[in-house]
């Protein structure tokens, strides 16, 4: 029987093609502690209505594995999907945690949404903010926060093991980069926060939060290597420069539109994955700022 290394994590990953969005159950090999990143709660934009479908995936592999939550992680206030993290932690427990400067993007929204005095924008809706190099712990597994600003000033990569998961930073070598062109959002940062990423050891597994299928390829693909992301990578690998990446970002993002849940996600999302405040007939609502974005 093969021994499991100890800094390896187990990672089983959930893609939800609805949003590209990937999922990942990450579990400590020598016991059943487990951290859940970046869930998905399923919407249907045109009705307005929440469904579990793609959460209760994970609940139950989480349940039929008998692993124990200790952390739902979220890499940064996603703009393409609302997050199944409350619902999770009701159902499993764990601790809901995003990087400390989740307050520079609820500041930007909660004035994009009108949202009030009520809005507490000091990030404490979610029961952990991390520091820029703090450390927390999966079971024996020893995680890592390093702040990967450029696509929001709160996304952060988490360094758990030999494993990173990166949110949107970096896509598979064939497809990129994540765009830059949000609020708060920096072509210059995220070149620079890449290069954090790609100063990890070159066998470090990097598990994405999205593809999308690189014209000429046939499957959806979520995990590659620091290495592999340093010489391939279509926006900065080889000897591409920052210069260069800028203006290739740049010009790029001027092309794209809005993803098509960004407005209800982010309301959702920067309430730690809660949704507002019930009014007083005690249903909730979300905004639809008009030329808002």
């Amino acid at each position: 029987m093969t021994e499991l290394d100890p800094t390896k994590p187990i990672v089983t990953s959930f893609f939800d093609e609805a949003t590209n969005t990937v999922s990942h159950v990450v579990r400590d090999p020598s016991g059943g502690a487990c951290a859940i990143v970046d869930p998905v709660l399923d919407f249907d934009m045109s009705a307005g209505r929440t469904s579990t479908d793609s959460a209760d995936r994970i609940a139950a592999f989480v349940a039929g594995e008998g692993l124990n939550v200790v952390w739902l992680l979220e890499t940064h206030v996603h703009a393409d999907h609302l997050s199944a993290s409350p619902y999770l932690q009701e159902k499993l427990g764990g601790r809901i945690a995003i990087g400390s400067r989740i307050t520079e993007v609820q500041e930007v929204f909660g004035k994009v949404f009108n949202a009030g005095t009520a809005f507490e924008r000091d990030g404490s809706q979610f029961d952990r903010l991390f520091e820029d190099g703090e450390t927390f712990r999966v079971g024996g597994l020893e995680a890592r926060v390093i702040h990967t600003p450029g696509h929001t000033p709160a996304c952060v990569t988490y360094v758990i093991g030999d494993a990173a998961f990166v949110g949107d930073t970096l896509f598979m070598p064939d497809f990129g980069t994540a765009r830059c062109d949000f609020p708060g959002g920096s072509a210059e940062q995220l070149w620079q926060s890449i290069q954090k990423v790609l100063a990890l050891p070159d066998r470090t597994r990097l598990f994405l939060c999205h593809d999308y299928k690189a014209p000429g390829r046939d499957e959806f693909r979520w995990e590659t290597t620091v290495a592999e992301e340093r010489e391939t990578n279509v926006h900065v690998g080889g000897d591409k420069t920052m210069e260069e990446f800028v203006a290739m970002r740049t010009a790029r993002d001027a092309k794209l539109g809005m993803p098509k849940l960004i407005l209800p996600s982010i309301q959702v999302n920067m309430r730690a994955g809660h949704m507002p405040e019930p009014e007083d007939d005690g249903r909730s609502y979300l905004k639809l700022p008009v030329n808002g974005l």
